[in-house]
């Protein structure tokens, strides 16, 4: 398992995401955010938005523009909204490599690349959560894949591959503002983002002493 950081500080919420399944929490400024990884090879879709104004919401293309650092997340990136908002910053991370450009699955896409029926995916988890605050499709931006590596080759092809997370990776985020938060545990068995299995993952959230 890999090492990490000691939680110092108040933990909010503890709690294990059963594979496939759906979360979502408002996290106030300063709090701590850490997803683990817990059986490695497991792509953890995430959105997030200014929580005092959900037209800001996080904007990929801003993100890495302004980071400098490529396609991949990952320790020292903030996560910009697009009204330049900064959202959360990765302070601590194990993978080195989360994706920014290769979206979430969705029963629509599963029946269209794959042809399989009433097979959801994250887009479904997505708007489930997104229902509880007063959000809808409208709302959806381009999300962030923590654990899923989607390598671009020099003809410009993706490459929808293998994980290269293993047991226990973790990222650790700090809020910046009041942001919420919704993640969906990626149900994808079509290809080998989830290593064509997928598991549980944790979060915990923490206010540091």
């Amino acid at each position: 398992m890999t090492d990490k950081p000691a939680i110092t500080g108040d933990i909010i919420e503890d709690t294990t995401i059963a594979a496939r399944a759906g979360w979502s929490r408002v996290l106030k400024t300063g709090e701590m955010m850490r997803i683990i990884d817990l059986n490695g090879k497991q792509a953890v879709d995430f959105l997030c938005w200014n929580a005092d104004d959900h037209d800001d919401r996080y904007a990929a293309a801003d993100t890495m523009k302004i980071n400098e650092t490529g396609i991949f997340l990952s320790k020292g990136t903030t996560l910009y909204s697009v009204g330049l908002t900064p959202l959360l910053t990765i302070v601590e991370d194990s993978c080195g490599f989360h994706d920014t450009i290769g979206g979430c699955c969705s029963a629509d896409l599963n029946k269209y690349r794959y042809d399989v029926d009433n097979q959801s995916g994250c887009r479904e988890n997505f708007l489930a959560e997104m229902a509880k605050f007063g959000l809808g499709k409208r709302d959806m931006a381009a999300n962030v894949n923590f654990f899923m590596y989607v390598p671009v080759g020099k003809d410009g092809d993706m490459d929808m591959g293998p994980s290269i997370s293993k047991p226990g990776d973790f990222v650790d985020l700090r809020a910046e503002t009041d942001v919420l938060t919704i993640i969906s545990n990626c149900p994808q068995i079509n290809n080998p983002v989830n290593d064509y299995n997928p598991t549980p993952v944790q979060v915990t959230i923490w206010r540091p002493a």
